[in-house]
């Protein structure tokens, strides 16, 4: 089971909607470590780190949302890493 990392910039109406919550429920029910913060331009960036399985699932929830985001487009972008960076999931203010 490869380590990896998956960062995406989440595109649509998914700022002040509950998004940043509903990422770091499902990535802690997943096991992932990371973090998930509000972008100036309107964005949500997410960087989340664990098993690829996993990513993978979490992934497919993040292009859902909760109810009230509307996911236009994520944009994704992948890496093996060697070991895990961060201890939790957080959300960043």
């Amino acid at each position: 089971m490869a380590l990896g990392q998956l960062t995406l910039a989440v595109y649509g109406d998914v700022q002040g909607v509950g998004f940043r919550w509903f990422v770091q429920e499902q990535a802690v029910k997943l096991g992932l470590v990371g973090w998930v913060r509000n972008n100036p331009d309107g964005t949500v960036g997410v960087v989340a780190q664990g098993v690829e399985e996993k990513l993978r699932e979490f992934l497919a929830l993040c292009r859902h949302g909760p109810g009230f985001a509307r996911v236009r487009e994520a944009v994704e972008e992948w890496q093996e890493i060697p070991k895990l960076d961060f201890v939790d999931f957080e959300i960043k203010f």
